[in-house]
């Protein structure tokens, strides 16, 4: 399941959506993950749906594979839908089993949940896809410029941002492979009793730190080896360019949040 882990990796191409300016795609992304909570009943969710869906059409990323993705995450989501059913007791009773009962609110708030959870991921897992590390870097930096004025290291920020991100499916693969390592040699991490499966995964821990402490150490030599200094002075190859597709894009998610508000209820 590792293997499926598509945050954090960058799929080179030349859509609509890659060719959009990193700063407009972080801006996009947080103010759709406010716009999100404006949706309140089946209406305002499916059209939530439907432009998430837009958006993935625009990058060209396959939905197989985002929806392939979201199976890392499914057991969480999963489980905030479980928990809306059990606990929300509002709304006539759609299912009982002796003091077990279901009710029609506690369905309706679990999809209404899970369809939130799901755009968010597909549309923060779309800008790690069509944006370079570097750009969001880039992005990052410019974004947070205005933070300079109280001393706060916005270079440095936004390049410990970039890293961590582009570390996750790196970190997602290591595990990977430690796990086939771990489960030809006979260890079954997943039979067992609780405690024996907590105790199994600590052979998997231990070569995964080592590998990432590692890898942390080999990329702060090649950094120091290469001159690297922080952010005073240094000047970049590649310029961030404003352009027609950025100031649309936000135009229609303002558009799409008046909607929001207009068909709430």
């Amino acid at each position: 399941m590792m293997e499926k882990m598509i945050f954090g990796r960058y799929i080179p191409g030349d859509s609509f959506v890659h060719r959009l300016d990193p700063r407009s795609k972080l801006v996009f992304v947080f103010a759709f993950i406010i716009i999100v909570f404006l949706a309140n009943n089946t209406i305002t969710y499916g059209l939530l749906l439907a432009f998430t869906l837009f958006i993935i059409l625009l990058s060209r990323i396959r939905l197989y594979f985002l929806i392939n993705g979201l199976k890392p995450v499914l057991i969480l989501l999963v489980f905030t839908f479980l928990i809306h059913i059990i606990f929300t007791r509002e709304g006539n009773i759609v299912f009982e089993l002796g003091f077990f009962k279901i009710y029609e609110e506690g369905v309706r708030q679990g999809i209404y949940i899970s369809i939130r959870f799901v755009v968010l991921v597909f549309v923060t897992s779309v800008l790690t896809l069509t944006t370079s590390p570097i750009s969001i870097t880039d992005g990052i930096e410019v974004l947070l410029n205005p933070l300079k004025k109280v001393k706060l290291p916005v270079h440095e920020l936004a390049l410990m941002m970039s890293i961590a991100l582009r570390f996750i499916p790196t970190l997602m693969d290591e595990t990977d492979k430690i796990m086939k390592a771990q489960m030809a040699r006979g260890s079954d991490l997943s039979a067992g009793p609780l405690k024996d499966r907590i105790k199994a995964v600590v052979p998997l821990l231990v070569p995964l730190f080592v590998s990432a402490f590692k890898r942390a150490e080999d990329l702060a030599t090649a950094m120091e080896v290469r001159g690297y200094r922080g952010g005073e002075g240094r000047t970049r190859y590649r310029k961030l360019k404003w352009d027609w597709r950025d100031s649309i894009s936000l135009v229609v998610l303002i558009a799409l949040a008046a909607l929001l508000i207009y068909l709430r209820t």
